[in-house]
């Protein structure tokens, strides 16, 4: 562990930011290493002469920006991460982001001309100022319902009334686990989960539990032992096109996590963003357990990132607790963003942009295949990201590090370890931050040339 003391003479503000501003400047000038450890928060604390409290607040704000990882008993340690391209000329400079999980661009133009037109349609409402006005708790009804159909299709049957609209599916997390539980409480997770959980739990004090998986996602005998020997109040989980590893968890599967939630009295938090990017989706683990899930979706992730509409669905007893922070947090959803996302539900528009997503992730995954053929991946075709092993004697960290020489941006498994068992020596690699097809080319194959050498061989950037 370093004895590293941040320098805050010169920095005014809040303390935990000035704290995570030095964190940052001193990753950035090369005084702290990827994957050094950290001073714990009591240290840290008083060493400032700062609250814990203050610390705790810090890092979470140095994870968000994706500086640090750790968890609690684990430690906290500098992350390697890509620096920020240089404005360029050519296609080539700057760094090729496979680090960004987001949905491919395959058709802006036509998606900017399809908004377009649905802000003209409504620029003639008679009606539109309702727009701008405070709409019921949880939503104005003809978007719950909007919500609840989008929710359908993806093989979860629900009512209006069980649906709240939120501002994106991680704001539809934070009024989950704001709402039901308190500082302490242990939430089970994925032993690799999204790193948007992690920063949560750190924000609301929440302690996660990491259960062990295999190629199919969570492992139920796992689970079955969490539940026995650390008893969970929640389970976070994302059972389809698992986050990182894209893990799709089998029917017979759902219905054995969803019969040990209800036999232990673990309420299930069931993250569903891409559940609907397959053509032939799952029925939600949330349809085995409707009475003791809280479901979480939304369009960000697969129409555009710009798009912050979520949709959760919660037994009615647990509705108004949701609801309640949800005005805590945003006090609604923007009603304006929340009617657009509506109409494109509800006229086939985001079919159309769903089905372009689709084509478009199954011809970056070929791409992505192709070049990594020779080497230890998880992937599936309809998704935005791969999970590659990476062969001996790399390391995740000294790999993401060369990835960056190279000009290329991954994430290291340590972003998405949980608990205190060693992250593997494995990256994601996510296929839809290349702008297009020809980038994600040039980047797999600079991963895969790395692959092919050895860490200590000299790193040449370029295709």
């Amino acid at each position: 562990m370093t004895m590293w003391t941040p320098d805050l003479r010169q920095r005014s503000g809040p303390r935990y930011l000035a704290i995570a501003e030095a964190l940052a400047e001193d990753a950035d000038g090369g005084r702290l290493h990827p994957g050094t450890r950290l001073p714990t928060h009591r240290d840290l604390a008083d060493r400032l002469g700062v609250t814990v409290g203050t610390i705790t607040r810090a890092y979470a704000e140095a994870t968000r920006r994706g500086l640090v990882t750790g968890e609690v008993g684990r430690g906290t340690f500098v992350r390697a991460r890509a620096r920020p391209a240089a404005v360029a000329a050519g296609p080539e400079a700057g760094v090729i982001d496979l680090s960004a999980n987001l949905p491919p661009a395959a058709a802006v133009k036509q998606e900017a001309a399809t908004l377009a037109r649905t802000l003209a349609a409504l620029s003639r409402r008679q009606d539109l100022g309702r727009l701008l006005a405070y709409p019921p708790e949880g939503g104005a009804r003809e978007h719950r319902a909007a919500g609840a159909e989008w929710i359908r299709r993806g093989g979860f049957a629900t009512t209006v009334e069980r649906v709240l609209v939120t501002s994106g599916s991680q704001h539809g997390m934070t009024a989950v686990f704001a709402g039901l539980f308190a500082p302490g409480d242990v939430v089970a997770t994925e032993a690799l989960t999204y790193p948007g959980m992690k920063t949560l739990a750190g924000l609301l004090a929440l302690r996660l539990q990491g259960v062990a998986m295999d190629e199919h996602g969570l492992r139920p005998d796992a689970f079955a032992a969490a539940c026995r020997a650390r008893r969970p109040k929640a389970l976070y989980c994302v059972p389809t096109l698992q986050n990182p590893t894209t893990a799709v968890m089998p029917a017979s599967r759902r219905q054995e996590i969803a019969a040990i939630a209800r036999d232990h009295g673990v309420l299930i938090v069931e993250d569903d963003v891409h559940g609907r990017l397959l053509a032939r989706p799952h029925a939600p683990l949330s349809t085995f357990a409707p009475d003791n899930s809280v479901y979480v979706t939304g369009t960000s992730k697969v129409l555009a990132p710009g798009l912050r509409v979520g949709f959760t669905v919660a037994p009615p007893a647990l509705s108004p607790r949701i609801a309640a922070a949800i005005r805590g947090t945003t006090w609604m959803a923007a009603p304006l963003m929340a009617e657009i996302a509506s109409r494109w539900i509800q006229d086939g528009t985001a079919e159309t942009i769903l089905a372009r997503k689709r084509k478009e992730a199954a011809a970056r995954y070929r791409i992505a295949r192709k070049a990594l053929e020779r080497f230890a991946i998880q992937a599936h075709p309809e998704a935005y990201h791969l999970w590659l092993a990476l062969p001996k004697p790399w390391r995740a960290e000294s790999y993401v590090e060369a990835a960056r020489r190279a000009g290329v941006a991954v994430t290291a498994a340590s972003a998405f370890a949980v608990g205190r068992a060693a992250a593997p020596e494995s990256v994601r690699v996510c296929l839809g931050g290349a702008r297009d097809q020809d980038e994600l080319g040039r980047g797999v194959a600079r991963l895969a040339a790395l692959l092919a050498g050895s860490p200590e061989a000299p790193v040449a950037s370029g295709p």
